[in-house]
């Protein structure tokens, strides 16, 4: 299953994204990289897929820490190493759900075709193409859902709307919680980790 997540992962390429000619589509990627997600998303692709799987099954959290092994090496994963590894913020809202209400009714409004605030549950359809790609982005990178990545979900608006109102954003606590929830026994398929 771990093969699953690691096909439909996206590599981004920051340089060739910000040398594109369509304004809209380089403001999101210059947004992205205020985020501090830079790390993160631009990170190359030189995991290897049996080596990810080992990884996956073999992962635990203990003491906040993410343990596994890898081909008979023990791996240690703490929320800093995690932080430095992918170059990630470590100040700012370590919870989504605390960006203000009135942003979240800006990014509606910015994000949408019609340019009115429409329902935060409609579909990526609705959306103009940069922030279309951004989703998918989140859907793919960071959430890493099973399911339909189509809908949008509170939990991808909050992460659109964090990056698109250039909202503090405490990166490391957020997806080093995220990552701890895929490993954990019995949590992975109850929250619906794509792993």
């Amino acid at each position: 299953m771990a093969s699953s997540y690691y096909t439909n992962t996206l590599h981004v390429n920051f340089e060739s994204v910000l040398a594109m000619d369509d304004p809209g589509m380089v403001s999101m990627f210059q947004a992205i990289m205020a985020s501090g997600l830079e790390g993160f998303l631009g990170c190359p692709a030189v995991i290897y897929e049996a080596a990810l799987i080992d990884f996956f099954e073999n992962a635990s959290v203990r003491d906040g820490m993410v343990f596994s092994t890898v081909h008979g090496v023990t791996v240690e994963i703490s929320e800093q190493f995690f932080a430095e590894t992918f170059e990630l913020p470590v100040e700012g809202l370590s919870e989504l759900s605390k960006i203000l209400k009135d942003l979240v009714f800006d990014a509606r409004s910015i994000v949408y075709l019609s340019g009115e605030p429409v329902s935060m549950s409609g579909k990526k359809k609705e959306m103009k193409f940069e922030y279309h790609l951004l989703c998918d982005i989140m859907a793919k990178n960071i959430s890493v859902k099973a399911g339909s990545f189509n809908a949008i979900t509170l939990e991808k608006f909050l992460m659109l709307t964090a990056i698109v109102c250039r909202v503090r954003i405490n990166w490391t606590n957020i997806l080093f919680n995220i990552l701890k929830k895929m490993v954990t026994q019995g949590s992975k398929h109850a929250k619906g980790y794509a792993v």
